[in-house]
């Protein structure tokens, strides 16, 4: 098999959703992208639909590769790490999306010079409209942090936080597609009440949250002035408005992002329990 400059450790739907995004970017080609998934099944549908190289094994990828992408559940990187000593080099630019492991986790386990950048990035990459996190850590430097931050703009947009933050950016945009999911079904429910069928209601809804966000985005005006432009004296957009303040939605917001950041520090201190 011919050499691969990037290798993926975990084919599941994060480590999917970044290979995907890499190649619809052209940030790399399917072909320099080996990706190590040891369940069959997973491995078969990831070389038959994108037409990836997969291996079951960490090391045999990781060893075709000059990057590196950690992309596993947290409960398994132990075993993971432990089965890559002797492997990962000097060559090595190790890039880790595994939601609470620390850079010191990495160094730990393959020394001091390793150079690690830690990364929470999120699904929408698969659009290249993904929003990211990432911090230096090891031996890593400002041209290893350009070389991530490079890959992750590939796919979306990226911020450098200092690591102490990076379960903050977890609990944020790491998981925050699901609130919106949520919110956007929501609001298509809503519709439904109101007496809009199910799929104009939904297509509303999810187009609604898009243009929001993009012109917050493109206009760079505060969320809460936007807001005020919709919202006329006594209309119907502060009717609504109050009945979102009255069942407590934006401390119900904030206590999402909170709940998944202790969740991500949790995790990085190796408490078990389940991921999502």
């Amino acid at each position: 098999m011919a050499a691969s400059r990037l290798a993926v450790i975990g084919g599941g739907n994060m480590g999917e959703a970044l290979a995907r995004g890499m190649v619809n970017a052209r940030y790399a080609s399917a072909e320099s992208l080996i990706i190590a998934e040891p369940v069959e099944g997973r491995a078969r549908y990831l070389r038959e639909t994108h037409g990836f190289q997969v291996v079951s094994a960490a090391a045999e990828a990781a060893e075709k590769a000059e990057k590196v992408v950690f992309a596993v559940k947290p409960q398994v990187l132990g075993a993971v790490l432990s089965s890559l000593k002797g492997v990962i080099g000097p060559k090595h630019l190790l890039i880790s999306i595994v939601a609470g492991a620390t850079t010191r986790r990495f160094t730990e386990a393959f020394g001091d010079t390793t150079r690690v950048i830690r990364v929470m990035p999120n699904t929408p990459a698969l659009l290249g409209a993904g929003a990211a996190g990432l911090s230096v850590g090891g031996a890593a430097g400002a041209g290893d942090l350009a070389e991530a931050k490079k890959m992750l703009e590939s796919v979306g947009k990226a911020v450098e936080v200092p690591e102490a933050l990076m379960d903050a950016v977890t609990g944020l945009s790491g998981s925050g597609p699901a609130y919106v999911f949520v919110f956007i079904e929501a609001l298509a429910d809503g519709g439904v009440r109101a007496g809009l069928p199910r799929d104009q209601a939904l297509l509303l809804a999810a187009q609604t949250v898009l243009g929001a966000a993009k012109m917050l985005l493109e206009t760079g005006e505060h969320p809460g002035r936007l807001k005020d432009m919709v919202a006329s004296p006594g209309g119907t957009t502060i009717a609504g408005l109050h009945a979102l303040e009255k069942g407590g939605f934006r401390s119900a917001v904030i206590d999402a992002v909170l709940a998944a950041t202790r969740r991500s520090a949790e995790l990085g201190r190796g408490e078990s329990g389940a991921t999502n």
